[in-house]
């Protein structure tokens, strides 16, 4: 082949260039992107004016500028503000502006933006509004955000005629009136997708949702905030292709007539309006029930009439019958995550018996977030034979409720886990400091090695352990410590030495608290935010200790 190639006057390396820069474009991971576009300056170029979305994890670690000069033509951006776990809380104010990103989006074709946990302000949004980019804009996410207020989306909706999805949920808004839902359903014919769940906007009439559902042909997702469900029932008319909604409470499903092709729900449900969405349920591929205020029993009744289930979220309410009923009824089930919450939590813990009819029940599942108590070795194991899939794992093992050995260790049960399920990304693990040994953390990190991102919590760990962690996990991008046991130096000279990592926290506790030591220890590139005690207004201290926010950035 080389010789036929040579004999045409084609170099092989030429040859392999062009077939390169045909296929990067469609090559669409951002890690395999990144990679590709090392290899030579040439493919760096390709990368460049080919690529189309960008995910910045964290707003600080690059400039607006710098960014558009090395991919030119992107189309869509995704920005987030202060990492999720640290938002709204006691240490989380960065002041994540969104105006200088905006001030170089403005002139440019951009379609999609996604803004989350960052400060917007009404002039930003009419910046952005009647700018070229707000003329092209198709999808506006301004989640987790704050700073600015209805008027600033009564500019958008006026203004940015092609929008098919605006997202606003989880943000502080300043309400001062419904006008800007009014005008967009006066205005969009285009929407397919709109959110403004958990936010505390409350002068929402029910004719403008109505109109929209007329208006917006292809409106699939609506998602709102508390109210009746049963005064819906004309906007649920009119919503002939909606397949999602979320918000409201409902007490008499009888009153209420939902869409015919709707399969996602997310609401309120009563105790007793558990048995009127029986006959609706096969068509479930998703259901939120965290804020439902229903047992064991109910969980229990609703899943076996939910063949077709593929997401569910509840809390630890559903029980060691609720998962045993998923396990049998459920086969599809695609994401699980189980929250606990208070008394709930205590009471109702998920235990060894749920998690094992669980994983030999549900085998394509692909995300499992679960509060348990009293998880044994065998019930880990169990996880890892049987849950080949899973890519994301979350597991919060509390103080057991009833009697049961303090000074088991788990390491085996860990091993056996990461052992089986070799497609991990993502490995949460928070525990009584006891269950977990240097061994068991030394399993972690040689049979997680393809794990990018990490959290442990309330781990005690020496510098053997640690040195013996980092050793193995070459591949982990993100890591996270909450209240955790550790040797000091021993974690920051391992964290130098891993070329991998681009962002760590580290919070103290009334044992270790982090201190300058640590942070002199991270590698150049990186912006390091020591996080004080917070005082109040009283003089009182919220916290004793000091945490370490540090994370690789172009800027600094």
């Amino acid at each position: 082949m080389k010789r036929n190639l040579n004999e045409i006057g084609i170099s092989t390396s030429n040859k392999d260039h062009t077939v390169w820069d045909l296929v990067i474009p469609y090559i669409q991971d951002p890690h395999d992107r990144a990679a590709v576009s090392q290899v030579c300056p040439q493919w760096c170029h390709v990368d460049a004016i080919t690529r189309k979305h960008v995910t910045i994890d964290f707003c600080h670690t690059a400039k607006p500028d710098r960014l558009f000069r090395r991919f030119p033509f992107l189309n869509s951006l995704e920005i987030n503000g202060c990492p999720p776990d640290i938002y709204g809380s006691i240490y989380g104010d960065w002041k994540s502006c969104i105006t200088p990103w905006l001030q170089e989006i403005a002139d440019r074709d951009i379609k999609a933006l996604d803004f989350q946990r960052m400060i917007v302000s009404d002039s930003d949004l009419d910046l952005l509004a009647t700018s070229v980019a707000g003329k092209v804009l198709e999808v506006l996410k301004l989640n987790r955000c704050s700073g600015f207020s209805t008027d600033g989306l009564l500019h958008i909706v006026r203004s940015c005629g092609r929008l098919r999805t605006l997202s606003i949920e989880g943000s502080y808004i300043i309400e001062n009136d419904g006008e800007w839902l009014h005008e967009l359903a006066l205005r969009s014919t285009t929407l397919e997708n709109l959110n403004f769940f958990m936010t505390s906007l409350g002068k929402i009439r029910r004719g403008d949702l109505e109109l929209i559902a007329r208006n917006c042909a292809s409106l699939v997702s609506m998602k709102i905030g508390d109210c009746r469900v049963s005064d819906l029932n004309s906007f649920f008319h009119a919503s002939t292709v909606l397949e999602e909604f979320a918000g409201g409470y409902i007490y008499n499903a009888n009153q209420v007539k939902f869409p015919p092709r709707l399969c996602r729900l997310n609401l309120n449900l009563m105790h007793y309006a558990v048995r009127q969405v029986i006959p609706i349920a096969s068509r479930f591929i998703e259901l939120d029930l965290r804020t439902s205020d229903i047992d064991r029993e109910d969980h229990c009744l609703l899943l076996k009439s939910c063949p077709n289930l593929k997401i569910l979220k509840t809390t630890c309410a559903i029980g060691d019958s609720g998962l045993v009923d998923l396990a049998q009824f459920c086969k599809r089930m695609k994401e699980l995550r189980i929250y606990g919450y208070g008394e709930c939590l205590e009471a109702r813990a998920v235990t060894e018996r749920g998690l094992i009819a669980l994983s030999m029940g549900c085998r394509e599942l692909e995300y499992l977030t679960i509060y348990g108590s009293n998880i044994t070795n065998d019930a880990l194991e169990c996880v890892g034979r049987y849950l080949k899939n899973l890519c994301d794992l979350r597991l919060v093992l509390i103080t057991p409720y009833y009697s049961y050995d303090m000074d088991v260790s788990l390491d085996s049960g860990v091993r056996l886990l990461l052992m089986g399920c070799r497609q991990l990304r993502r490995f949460d693990l928070f525990l009584h400091e006891r269950w977990l040994t240097d061994k068991g953390f030394e399993f972690i990190g040689r049979y997680g090695k393809n794990v990018k991102w990490m959290r442990f919590g309330n781990l005690r760990i020496t510098e053997e352990g640690i040195s013996k962690f980092f050793k193995h996990c070459r591949k982990l991008q993100k890591l996270e410590m909450w209240k955790c046991h550790l040797d000091e130096h021993a974690l920051g000279l391992a964290v130098r030495k891993l070329t991998s990592l681009k962002y760590l926290w580290v919070e103290g506790n009334k044992d270790t608290s982090i201190t300058l030591d640590l942070a002199r220890m991270l590698r150049k590139n990186w912006m390091v935010e020591l996080i004080p005690s917070k005082v109040t207004s009283d003089g009182l201290k919220y916290e004793l200790v000091t945490h370490l926010m540090a994370y690789k950035s172009l800027v600094g």
